[in-house]
């Protein structure tokens, strides 16, 4: 009785113990397959996600604004004092928007003018801009009408090329675009519009003057 007894003791806890190990290893299994379902969805769920990203890009790809200075007058330039320019010109620029389906909207612009790579007018703030797809839109602001400190370099510069008859100025605009192609509209970009021109003036000229030739200028998105 005693030997059976504890055989009995000794033989039910190994029998249950054995039962238990399939249940859990299947527990285990189920848990692995439902884990693995899932990521393979997430995995499926973000190639379908970049596909369709990459197809819109394609369809939607924006190309950068063009712009061309066509047109060109100063008013006045003068040099007040040997570290001081008062001067007041316009500039008509055009720029097309070369896109099929991508509209652009502009915002926070300003427009001024250098030489020699320094700033000669103050800037002038300019209102928004929608520009449609495919469309050409014409902007004639008049830039400058006070007083801005440049260095003697400049000031003889200029002074030394209305006696030859030429000027080579730089147009800059900056601003920001952003681009909307159908119901989807992309964040802002900043924009910086650099026009080198030359321009026929003689000391003492006022208005209209002539450009050498009608530039594409540099644009940087």
């Amino acid at each position: 009785m005693a030997e059976e007894h504890k055989q009995g003791v000794v033989v039910h806890p190994q029998t249950t113990m054995t039962d238990s190990k399939p249940g859990i290893m299947r527990s285990r299994y189920a848990a692995g397959d439902v884990r693995r379902s899932i990521s393979t969805f997430i995995v499926i769920l973000l190639l379908l996600a970049g596909v369709t990203a990459l197809i819109v890009w394609l369809v939607y790809r924006p190309h950068s604004p063009h712009f061309t200075v066509v047109g060109a007058a100063i008013y006045e330039l003068n040099t007040t004092t040997p570290t001081m320019i008062s001067t007041t010109m316009q500039f008509t620029i055009v720029t097309r928007n070369p896109n099929k389906r991508t509209s652009i909207y502009y915002d926070h612009l300003s427009m001024y003018v250098s030489y020699r790579n320094q700033q000669i007018t103050q800037a002038v703030l300019l209102p928004p801009l929608f520009h449609e797809t495919k469309t050409t839109v014409a902007l004639s602001p008049i830039i400058g009408g006070g007083f801005v400190p440049v260095s003697m370099e400049v000031a003889n510069g200029l002074q030394m090329d209305q006696a030859y008859g030429v000027v080579g100025l730089r147009l800059v605009l900056v601003g920001r675009l952003k681009y909307k192609g159908g119901s989807i509209k992309s964040g802002h970009y900043g924009m910086y519009v650099k026009c080198d021109v030359m321009v026929g003036l003689k000391k003492g000229f006022v208005g209209q003057v002539p450009m050498l030739g009608s530039p594409d200028c540099n644009v940087d998105i």
